[in-house]
């Protein structure tokens, strides 16, 4: 192993006692690192100490790593490995407990669709370097990272490979996208090991990252699917990303709305009342956002709408009263809105598609 220069002593970055301005990773995703040195023959623990990072991270997800402490540690772990490809090794290593209640979620989650928009909306509670958007066309899902601070390419490579994997795990051992597109350029030597474990085309040095999925695959229901269990995951998520940034209206909003639709009186004035906020001043912080009131509650009660519905295990019109709607017509003439079919017609699509390979 290499001589490794130490540098400040260990310390434990923790939001509830420092807030850096700067971009964190959910700390809990050092373990897959650190299990990975291991595998490699490396003493973790001093590779850790040398980038004045502790030896064993808290899985609790306010524990957070600057993404400059990330890119040295990556380079660190690089140097002493002599692995370029050290990222993905690490996403072998990574498990969803990592993830605390967002991976729990995706374990838990009726389709791969249902996995990606989990992503889309609960990243922030995994990394705040890119925000995720989920698109369709032509029969392909798109899932785009897009980039607010430069990150290390060991950490794209980590987490696109860990999203293929967990994925193949869910669904089945022949599972690839159709193409990866990858923000870092391509290493000196080569693409082989990501086009082996992503069993796709892949791509370097673009603008965005882009995982192209077949949109037929990201239907199909999962065998380990449990929609109560994610979507009980989905508010520890939604709780803890209120924690994370107290200053994230849409974190707060989403609360506020999961909260009062049993109620069946959420509106904007109620929900800016609950954030001591008025309604113009609620509106403005979700415009600035790029998003409104009404926008929110209706993906909102999309979401939760799909995950009833295909579950099955309460009716329609329990469903119409825990979305807040005034009855079964309202909700399911919105339901045809949100996915061109009843709510019957939705529920016997989910159902389970015979097993393949």
């Amino acid at each position: 192993m290499k001589a490794i220069k130490p540098h400040a002593p260990p310390l434990a970055v923790s939001l509830a006692s420092l807030k850096p301005p700067e971009t964190t990773t959910i700390g809990g995703y050092s373990m897959a690192i650190s299990r990975a040195l291991q595998a490699s023959g490396i003493d973790s623990a001093r590779v850790f100490c040398s980038v004045g990072l502790p030896a064993e991270m808290s899985n609790d997800p306010m524990t957070r790593l600057p993404t400059a402490k990330m890119t040295q540690l990556y380079r660190a772990c690089v140097e002493v490995t002599n692995n370029p490809y050290f990222g993905l090794v690490v996403a072998r290593y990574m498990n969803i407990s990592n993830l605390h209640a967002l991976g729990y979620a995706l374990a838990a989650s009726t389709t791969l669709m249902d996995y990606c928009r989990r992503l889309e909306r609960f990243f922030r509670l995994v990394s705040q370097v890119a925000t995720v958007s989920v698109t369709e066309a032509d029969n392909e899902v798109r899932l785009r990272f897009k980039y607010l601070t430069e990150i290390s390419g060991e950490t794209e490579d980590a987490f696109f490979a860990f999203t293929v994997l967990s994925m193949r795990m869910l669904y089945r051992r022949t599972f690839h996208p159709l193409r990866v597109e990858l923000h870092r350029p391509m290493p000196r030597e080569g693409a082989g090991p990501y086009e082996e474990l992503f069993c796709s085309p892949v791509s370097f040095s673009h603008a965005d990252s882009l995982l192209i999925f077949d949109r037929n695959d990201l239907i199909q229901q999962l065998d380990g699917s449990c929609p109560e269990l994610a979507q009980d995951y989905d508010t520890i998520a939604a709780n803890y990303l209120v924690k994370l940034d107290k200053n994230d209206v849409i974190a707060r909003v989403t609360q506020k709305i999961i909260e009062m639709l049993p109620e069946g009186e959420c509106n904007r004035d109620k929900v800016a009342g609950a954030l001591c906020m008025s309604p113009t001043t609620l509106q403005l912080k979700l415009s600035q956002r790029g998003t409104n009131f009404q926008q929110l509650l209706d993906d909102i009660r999309k979401e939760l709408a799909c995950s009833h519905i295909s579950q099955g295990s309460r009716s329609v019109t329990e469903v119409t009263f825990m979305l807040g709607f005034t009855d079964t017509s309202n909700f399911s003439r919105a339901f045809k809105r949100w996915t061109g079919m009843s709510p019957t017609e939705f529920h016997h699509q989910a159902q389970p598609a015979p097993a393949r390979g």
